[in-house]
């Protein structure tokens, strides 16, 4: 006879488990990465806050929830293995400022970004169109409408 407390484990890893690869299906769904389940274009995501973007290495990187980061350093992916949370992209890597103004999924250019509340937040930037100066204009208001609408996306 299985001791109830084995049963009630072994339910939770059962869920966990279930919820972990709807959350790796959800993710690869609506978070902007290219076909090979590559974020930011190849960038190290933790370079943002430490220095400058800078390409990751393609020998060094790292699957978080379904989702590839390629990292510049051994000592970088150390650091996100830490705290993932912190230094992925806010809206999945998606522009910030289409997020906030419009609800939509909008491709980046990963050297215009801003750390806001010590999230990356990453932005559209063409020569006619720089999304990030946009988004200074107004981001108090619009950061809280990026999240209303991010969380909308990420529940489809």
């Amino acid at each position: 006879m299985m001791k109830p407390i084995l049963l009630f484990y072994l339910t939770l890893a059962t869920f966990a488990n279930a919820y972990a690869q709807q959350d790796f299906a959800t993710r690869k769904k609506h978070f902007n990465i290219e076909s090979s389940g590559l974020a930011i274009q190849g960038y190290d995501p933790v370079s943002y806050f430490t220095s400058s973007p800078i390409k990751g290495k393609s020998d060094i990187y790292l699957y978080y929830n379904g989702v590839k980061y390629l990292f510049a350093s051994q000592q970088n992916l150390q650091t996100f293995k830490l705290n993932p949370t912190k230094y992925e992209p806010t809206y999945g890597g998606w522009c910030a400022y289409a997020m906030g103004q419009y609800g939509e999924k909008v491709e980046v250019d990963p050297l215009k970004y801003k750390i806001v509340d010590g999230k990356l937040n990453l932005f559209y930037y063409s020569i006619i169109n720089n999304t990030l100066n946009k988004w200074n204009e107004k981001e108090s208001e619009l950061k809280p409408l990026a999240d209303k609408n991010w969380a909308k996306i990420i529940k489809q």
